[in-house]
């Protein structure tokens, strides 16, 4: 098949420089989201038709470009003249021996399965159109029968008081021949109240020219809801949200709450996973059986292993967390931390660039950065690893059994060997000896006869 994804609109109502149909839904832009469903069904061809923002409209295809598969061709359409006049920019790029399936750059969530029933009901020859029954279609065009068959589609500002009754609307989308298409938007005229070329008109034609018009239905009416301002981006939303929440439970997941999660990429999850209220996911997350992720926990990019704990309020970005490890609350791992098994990160600590081997931990007010800690390593409360110069990163590494005392400064490159114990206070700018106490702090004094200064009034 042909798929067309219409995507020229201005989206004045969205009151934003940016292009409708690169405002994101569930951190994707909603484009994106039918490029992808596009790709699934592998076209032969595929064309985004844009117009409004066309530099922002082709970078975002070039993105996907580059993530190869299916190739992706584009067409602009200036001026803006309708629907029917968009698909015409399509035509010097389409099979004329395949089907053309026609898309909306603004309809996110019509899943791949409808599209697959819409081009199996129009066949090769037939006219196929996605319609559904609203109980309030006001604004919608609607699906005009006769003795039960489709004979045209009429817009709401071209209805008469007997059609603005019916309840079946039009989609947009459709399954068209490709061949009878170019002809049929030939014909097309703009005598209608926004003057435009309607690319619903070709049902009419449909009709005149014997070929059957025919129809398929989504399994929710979520599946064609298209967004033209915020309000209706927020309600979509909360829409794809709850339809990812629903499938995490039913994959067994525990959800405290499923109206207080977000999903903005791909969660994996294991076996008996619990996730608590207001944790946001972004990117690529696998979560591995028995993951616990605290209230309000935000996980970009990560995987955590078996049975590890995510106490609230941890924020973890392309990070790797061991199993059986215990995480905040209030942690931080950014990119580059890996974690092994048993690693206890408490509450304030910060992880960048770091490797942390087994049984280790930082419990409290502690920054370890591009640092290569050993087994069964104790970080005290304010040991921070001094990395960079103002200029350039270095090294820490701290080796197995080693005990850094409270509020220690390791100046890299720094090496505490095997078994050593840094003295809290200490400022460590050489190398620290396996299994010997190293400190730094000056000699305790009390100064006598010494007095607090007294504020001087004025």
């Amino acid at each position: 098949m042909n798929v067309v994804i219409l995507a020229a609109g201005m989206g004045k109502r969205m009151q934003s420089a940016l292009p409708k149909v690169l405002h994101p839904l569930a951190g994707k832009p909603l484009l994106s989201h039918v490029i992808d469903t596009a790709r699934s069904l592998a076209p032969a061809k595929l064309c985004v038709i844009y117009g409004h923002g066309g530099a922002a409209v082709l970078a975002a295809l070039d993105s996907h470009k580059a993530q190869g598969g299916i190739d992706i061709s584009a067409a602009l359409q200036e001026p803006q003249l309708g629907t029917g006049h968009a698909v015409m920019q399509a035509l010097p790029v389409l099979d004329d021996a395949a089907p053309t399936l026609v898309l909306y750059g603004d309809v996110p969530l019509t899943t791949a399965a409808s599209l697959r029933a819409l081009v199996e009901a129009a066949g090769r020859d037939k006219l196929g159109i996605l319609t559904v029954v609203q109980d309030d279609p006001f604004g919608l065009g609607r699906i005009v029968r006769q003795d039960g068959r489709i004979v045209r589609i009429v817009e709401e500002k071209d209805a008469n008081d007997e059609e603005r009754q019916i309840r079946e609307i039009n989609s947009g989308i459709m399954c068209i021949p490709t061949a009878r298409l170019k002809a049929w938007l030939g014909k097309l005229q703009n005598n209608n109240a926004q003057g435009e070329y309607y690319l619903t008109d070709i049902v009419a034609q449909a009709v005149a020219d014997g070929v059957e018009v025919v129809s398929a239905h989504p399994s929710g009416e979520w599946e064609v809801l298209g967004v033209n301002s915020k309000v209706q981006l927020a309600q979509l939303e909360r829409i794809h949200q709850a339809n990812l929440a629903r499938a995490l439970l039913e994959q067994g997941v525990t959800l405290m709450d499923p109206a207080r999660i977000d999903i903005r990429g791909e969660l994996v999850c294991g076996r008996d996973v619990t996730i608590d209220v207001g944790c946001v996911f972004e990117g690529n997350v696998e979560l591995a059986d028995g993951v616990t992720i605290g209230a309000h926990s935000v996980l970009v990019n990560a995987r955590i292993a078996a049975g590890a704990q995510i106490k609230p309020f941890c924020h973890i970005e392309q990070a790797v967390v061991g199993p059986a490890s215990v995480i905040g609350p209030y942690a931080r791992l950014r990119p580059g931390t890996e974690l092994g098994e048993d690693v206890h990160v408490g509450n304030f600590v910060e992880i960048k660039n770091s490797q942390v081997a087994a049984h280790s931990k930082a419990n409290h007010l502690a920054y370890v950065g591009d640092a290569t800690v050993g087994s069964r390593v104790n970080i005290g409360a304010g040991t921070i690893t001094c990395n960079y110069d103002g200029a350039n990163k270095f090294r820490t590494v701290i080796e197995d059994d080693a005990f850094i005392g409270s509020d220690s400064q390791l100046v890299a490159p720094v090496t505490v060997g095997a078994g050593a114990t840094i003295g809290a206070g200490t400022t460590l700018t050489k190398n620290a000896p396996a299994g010997k106490l190293t400190i730094s702090r000056p000699k305790q004094m009390t100064i006598e006869n010494w007095q607090r200064p007294v504020k001087v009034k004025k």
